[in-house]
């Protein structure tokens, strides 16, 4: 028996014609997609710089993509004491933008980061993670979905759960705390270190922490998670004696013993204790996220949407954590677009833990202006969890007029903190 004759009579054949599978998923959009989805082009991108007070650190960065269909997309792009750099680089890649096809949000993503030569840093990723963000709240509308749809669907329809801060110290807040969380369905916390910008180094400074995360146990009771973000305020082996010191009062996690730039010794202390180890909110694109991964340095992966490359590389950085065993916790600290932003990728991801917001328990200033832009409370939990937006793309409508109620004070720079010798020092 011939070759040829051999593989047809095996049922491996060479096909003269594609098999009905291939060429079922090989076979074009549907009408409605055809229609519209393929000749949908960005011509326009709106630039906006938001400060909720005059003299914000953090004033918001909004970018808005209309396209000739009449569907617009927001994202955000806010970089914390440098708006104005991330403002500037948006304008940097209004050329690559306009005219585009924003339903190929990939193809645009590899473009802005590789066409730029330069491996992105803070200013770059923030930019492409706000222009990304409204790409994707473009395609989910042409498509008539909620993003987290086309990202595979939710893994829990009751919504995505959530921590409030708790940074009080004193025992009987903190028994109101846990009397409000048991009434509302809040299950977790999470509360920075005493001295907030201060270096701890001190034997003083280190028993004062120690006190300070068992007196949160001691107040919130044994059965809400507690998490405790060190700002890489301590050295790996203070980070070490901390974590020794506290391992019987079972946190969620602890947060940047160290600067997430130094990997090797982010691995130590993981290695030397039981208490989960968790960064990440500093870190650009997938590929700044690798290593960490790679050498078991980290337990749980912290990326913020508004700065590692939008939807887009939060989704990978995702697959590429559950790949490992790692958990996704993402950061949101910024402004209400990246927030709901993250909601749907939180939605989709297997490996997700648990969703930050940096808000209390009750609403302050910047809560009720969120709920005035959007018309609903943005990124605030029901029964301990976000609800997931129902309507296609990102889930809400914003009018520039809003937004103009609040004109952009300029770049302020963050917090600068010294050493007692006069030394720079982590905030």
């Amino acid at each position: 028996m011939r070759r040829r004759e051999f593989l047809a009579a095996s049922g491996i054949g060479l096909w003269p014609v594609r098999p009905a599978a291939f060429a079922a998923q090989s076979s074009p959009a549907p009408d409605a997609f055809r229609a519209v989805g393929s000749r949908v082009r960005v011509t326009g991108m709106k630039v906006f710089g938001v400060s909720l007070t005059p003299d914000s650190d953090r004033p918001y960065v909004f970018v808005k993509l209309e396209t000739n269909q009449g569907v617009v997309g927001w994202g955000e792009a806010t970089l914390e004491g440098k708006a104005g750099a991330a403002l500037a680089c948006l304008e940097d890649f209004r050329e690559f933008i306009i005219g585009a096809d924003p339903m190929q949000v990939e193809h645009h993503w590899q473009s802005m980061y590789v066409h730029s030569f330069y491996r992105a840093g803070p200013v770059m990723g923030s930019a492409i993670s706000g222009i990304d963000q409204a790409m994707w709240d473009i395609r989910g509308k042409v498509l008539g979905l909620p993003v987290y749809q086309l990202l595979g669907g939710p893994f829990d329809p009751r919504g995505v759960r959530g921590y409030y801060h708790a940074d009080s110290e004193d025992r009987d807040e903190l028994l109101r705390l846990r009397q409000t969380a048991l009434r509302e369905g809040i299950s977790c916390f999470k509360s920075g270190l005493p001295e907030y910008y201060e270096w701890i180094g001190t034997r003083a400074k280190i028993e004062r922490a120690v006190r300070h995360i068992q007196g949160l146990r001691e107040g919130l009771g044994p059965d809400i998670d507690i998490a405790v973000d060190f700002h890489a305020k301590t050295s790996p082996s203070v980070a070490t004696i901390i974590c020794k010191e506290v391992e019987p009062v079972n946190l969620l996690f602890i947060e940047e013993p160290c600067p997430p730039e130094n990997v090797k010794a982010m691995a130590r202390i993981a290695r030397r204790t039981t208490v989960p180890i968790a960064t990440g909110e500093r870190l650009i694109a997938p590929y700044g996220c690798r290593e960490l991964i790679e050498m078991g340095a980290i337990d749980i992966l912290q990326t913020d949407i508004n700065h590692v490359g939008g939807i887009t590389a939060l989704w990978k950085v995702a697959a590429m954590a559950d790949a490992s065993g790692i958990s996704m916790a993402p950061h949101a600290c910024e402004g209400p677009i990246g927030g709901m932003a993250t909601l749907h990728v939180d939605a989709a991801m297997p490996n997700f833990l648990v969703q930050e917001i940096c808000s209390g328990v009750q609403p302050g200033m910047k809560e009720k202006v969120w709920e005035e832009w959007f018309g609903f409370p943005a990124m605030r939990m029901v029964d301990g969890r976000f609800p997931l937006p129902e309507k296609p793309g990102l889930g809400f409508e914003l009018s520039e007029a809003s937004l103009k109620k609040f004109p952009f004070g300029g770049t302020r720079p963050m917090a600068r903190v010294f050493h007692e010798d006069g030394s720079v020092a982590e905030w």
